[in-house]
């Protein structure tokens, strides 16, 4: 009686060993390429639905694939929006305000923004009074041109208000905080002659 491990016929026994060896060989292959053509992949590539846009409208930076050139002309200061932002509505005893600005190139050309620390001005102000200014105790202001292309936008900050009076004769003096207790105040960024819309925060 033959059997796998002990095969009987005519032939010598390596002879079956070598068909049974080249038998299961070809059904090896078989069971592969049914298995690759299962579970190949269709087309070859990601369907364009599943694409992720990581780019947001109206939330654009130089930083991007289209930077604009270095050699720019400066910009027109006509052409040049600058927006004043905190990072809250109100503020808590305990919470000092984060302020921000953006300068954005509202022409049709790329060109050079000069928005350094040396050309900016923070005014902090209640009604006409006004209780901080970025520029009464400045130590080593910095300049600063920045290549933006049309439509762009660059950043500026973040600063922090220790919600205290400037006075550019009394900078060594200790600081007097400014009334609090529900009181509004506005910033107002200027940068290189261009002054931002004031906004309105909080003092709770």
């Amino acid at each position: 009686m033959s059997t796998f491990r002990n095969p009987v016929g005519p032939q010598p026994t390596n002879v079956y060993w070598r068909r049974r060896l080249v038998v299961g060989l070809g059904l090896l292959a078989v069971i592969v390429v049914i298995l690759l053509i299962v579970f190949s992949p269709k087309g070859g590539s990601t369907p364009t639905g599943n694409k992720t846009d990581s780019s947001a409208p109206g939330d654009k930076s130089t930083s991007g694939s289209t930077a604009p050139p270095s050699d720019a002309a400066p910009c027109d200061n006509a052409d040049l929006t600058v927006t004043a932002k905190t990072d809250k509505a109100s503020y808590s005893a305990e919470e000092s305000p984060v302020l921000s600005f953006t300068i954005t190139n509202e022409g049709s050309a790329a060109c050079m923004v000069t928005g350094g620390s040396d050309v900016q001005k923070w005014v902090i102000a209640s009604g006409s009074e006004v209780y901080w200014d970025s520029t009464d105790c400045q130590a080593a202001p910095t300049p600063s041109v920045v290549a933006v292309a049309a439509g762009d936008s660059v950043s500026g900050g973040p600063l922090t208000w220790p919600r205290t009076r400037s006075d550019k004769d009394a900078c060594d003096d200790a600081p007097v905080a400014v009334p609090a207790g529900d009181a509004t105040y506005t910033l107002t960024v200027t940068v290189n002659g261009v002054e931002s819309k004031p906004v309105k925060m909080r003092l709770l």
